[in-house]
């Protein structure tokens, strides 16, 4: 590896960890606030309270200009709620076109199906940006997938683990777009100079300058030269 592609390489990776790590940080915020209302009363919080606590921790994010974040919230274990046994206090940004039609979208809360007996409830704890969380306790990056929940396009969605007395209560998360990413990220990659590929833990494309990789592929262990981790945001860049 030349001096300049190093160099190259490292910005890469700086990039990637920098864009990620920044949104990591906004959610462990917003997770460590829910984490003191939640002691601070005992364990018990209804859904008006953690509706007001969890819009008033993420509507400055979504609101502020040229924000990478979609879409962001609080979702509960079932049963934590004291008068909702599943619950999404989830708002979406004005970027997010997620059920707007031809209309321009505006700043607005996620309306989901809560009811266990309806046709249209889906339970959350089945997918992978709740299992993955509930099962190491660790922040997760899930896809690039498309999310049909919360935008029904190319997603990334970002969760940690929100916690009670040793136990789970929740998860704090945010949502992006894979374009917004490629946006962000495809300059830094193209500047290695050569094929280059960041995939996430399940080694999932999530950006790459080879036209063979499309968004969201996996990719075989025998398609790759070189490994390199970007920090803690369990992405990897791939050279070859």
């Amino acid at each position: 590896m030349t001096t300049a592609t190093r160099s190259a390489v490292v910005d890469a990776v700086t990039a990637v960890d920098a864009t990620f790590g920044t949104v990591f940080e906004q959610i462990d915020s917003w997770r460590a606030a829910i984490e003191r209302h939640v002691a601070a009363h005992h364990g018990r919080v209804t859904v008006t309270e953690i509706d007001e606590l969890v819009e008033a921790l993420v509507v400055p994010g979504l609101s502020a200009a040229n924000a990478l974040i979609i879409g962001a919230g609080f979702v509960a274990s079932p049963g934590f709620i004291s008068d909702a046994e599943w619950h999404l206090a989830w708002w979406l940004g004005h970027a997010n076109t997620f059920g707007v039609g031809s209309a321009d979208p505006a700043l607005r809360r996620l309306e989901a199906e809560e009811d266990p007996s309806s046709e249209s409830f889906r339970d959350y704890t089945t997918l992978e940006w709740w299992r993955v969380p509930a099962a190491t306790g660790a922040p997760h990056i899930t896809g690039p997938y498309v999310d049909y929940l919360c935008t029904d396009d190319y997603t990334l969605t970002l969760t940690v683990p929100v916690m009670y007395e040793g136990r789970m209560i929740g998860v704090a998360g945010a949502d992006l777009y894979v374009n917004d990413i490629e946006r962000t990220l495809l300059p830094h990659v193209r500047a290695i100079g050569s094929t280059a590929t960041v995939v996430n833990a399940s080694r999932r494309v999530v950006v790459s300058t080879d036209p063979h990789r499309p968004t969201g592929a996996i990719l075989r262990p025998d398609d790759t030269a070189e490994q390199i981790a970007c920090g803690q945001t369990s992405l990897v860049l791939v050279l070859g």
